[in-house]
């Protein structure tokens, strides 16, 4: 269940077995950073409310633990945001959030652990203008989600920054249990 102050969420495709999630690992695994410009055309052309389409402020890669950073060389979330902000001619506040303390990675947890495991671990950098945050619609960029756990603690930290209301773009959806795919 999302919170009321998540808006509207889209996704370009399934990631499962086929060619979603094989160019999501390209890119976050392999280091395809070409792959970014073609997945972010394909997140710009998504439908969206027409509120969210005139309010939407800024895009807002996904951090991601230092650490994973240091290893991956970037993130493959500011990668989209900022392939999909020349596209939607807004800007990316790359720092805005950012991860308080490291996090396992999500890939084997059961949704109640990944729940767990990224509790808490986000807030709003202490460098963001409160000012800028204050009643803003941003929109969360990530490369999938699968229970939406990441994107939940993202938006929560947001919004109790100031941001009126919070939308997410991924390029990838996990089916969840009862979807048909």
């Amino acid at each position: 269940m999302l919170p009321p102050f998540v808006r509207a969420v889209r996704s370009v495709c399934w990631a499962g077995a086929g060619s979603g999630s094989t160019i999501v690992h390209a890119l976050k695994y392999r280091g395809w950073h070409a792959a970014a410009g073609p997945m972010a055309a394909r997140m710009a052309r998504l439908d969206w409310p027409d509120d969210v389409t005139s309010e939407r402020a800024a895009l807002v890669p996904v951090p991601l633990a230092g650490a994973r950073e240091r290893e991956r060389g970037f993130n493959q979330s500011a990668c989209l945001a900022h392939a999909l902000s020349r596209h939607w001619n807004i800007p990316t506040w790359a720092s805005c959030i950012m991860r308080i303390r490291a996090t396992t990675s999500q890939t084997r947890l059961t949704p109640g652990e990944r729940r767990s495991n990224v509790s808490s671990a986000f807030r709003v950098s202490p460098s963001v203008s409160r000012e800028a945050l204050r009643g803003a619609h941003l929109v969360l960029v990530d490369d999938v989600v699968t229970t939406a756990a990441t994107v939940v603690e993202c938006a929560a930290a947001l919004h109790a920054g100031g941001a009126r209301i919070v939308s997410v773009v991924t390029f990838a959806r996990a089916p969840a249990l009862g979807d048909r795919v």
